[in-house]
């Protein structure tokens, strides 16, 4: 080969190698972050978010889970870029106790938690022995005794604090009975027991109204907000910051509040 045609072909290879390099982190760009959430509210929120976020050149691929725990591990395990769909306790639980390098990146929106009953109008007609559905993770299990303490019904051990269990109840008047179950299928539990706490967007899903069916709820101003999630790791790239502006945008507070009428409040 002579000179002539080794430089040029060094001059070719250059390129090529400068035209990889360059177009590396455009491609990095153009693939879509994951979100998961869970459906009902978070999903239809999250599907306006990613309409603002894709003026703004992030492009967002929404994953749906049936259940709390999946979308937690799908992030730690890198299936996902970020989550939206839970409250901090329950995270700070979940990275406590599975040691998740997971963090918050900024508020979404609150659900004040309530609760339904096929039996009775009012909590105080709860008969002695009532069987009552309680969700079985530690955080919301906690949330729904405390409401229930609230509405004067049980009274729990002062350092119970958030994650009350119903081992901490040491006042049941009415000796209700509490059934723990699943969040996700507790609308299902209405036929069989007297009453049950449900979270709102589960209650949305199964066709519930928060603001008329329920027969008591969660005060608005409540520790319960929910919340952004990235790995550790990612907290601060650019696209973080993306996404949490497209979220807290006003045409995204707008929907939540013709959408939800009350139901569900934005929180930022």
């Amino acid at each position: 080969m002579n000179h002539n045609k080794r430089k040029l072909l060094q001059s070719v290879v250059a390129l090529a190698i400068a035209a990889g390099f360059s177009a590396a982190p455009a491609f990095a760009q153009d693939k879509p972050i994951k979100v998961g959430v869970t459906g009902g509210p978070h999903a239809q929120i999250l599907e306006q978010v990613r309409k603002v976020a894709e003026k703004d050149g992030l492009k967002i691929q929404i994953v749906e889970f049936s259940d709390y725990v999946q979308p937690n591990a799908a992030l730690a395990a890198g299936d996902l870029d970020a989550n939206s769909y839970q409250h901090k306790p329950y995270l700070d639980q979940q990275v406590k106790d599975r040691n998740y390098k997971i963090v918050d990146v900024g508020y979404t929106v609150n659900f004040p938690i309530g609760i339904y009953s096929k039996k009775v109008k009012s909590l105080k007609d709860l008969k002695e022995g009532a069987r009552f559905g309680i969700p079985n993770d530690p955080t919301n299990g906690g949330r729904v005794l405390l409401v229930l303490q609230d509405q004067g019904l049980i009274k729990l051990k002062p350092e119970a604090g958030l994650k009350a269990t119903p081992l901490d109840v040491i006042d049941n008047p009415k000796k209700i009975k509490f059934v723990e179950v699943d969040a996700a299928q507790l609308p299902r539990t209405l036929d069989d027991l007297d009453a049950s706490a449900i979270n709102t967007n589960y209650a949305l899903s199964a066709g519930l109204n928060p603001g008329k069916d329920a027969i008591a709820r969660e005060s608005a101003k409540s520790p319960y907000v929910n919340l952004l999630a990235v790995r550790e790791q990612d907290k601060d790239k650019p696209w973080v910051a993306k996404l949490v502006k497209a979220y807290h945008s006003q045409e995204v507070k707008n929907f939540v509040q013709n959408e939800f009428k009350g139901s569900v409040l934005a929180s930022w």
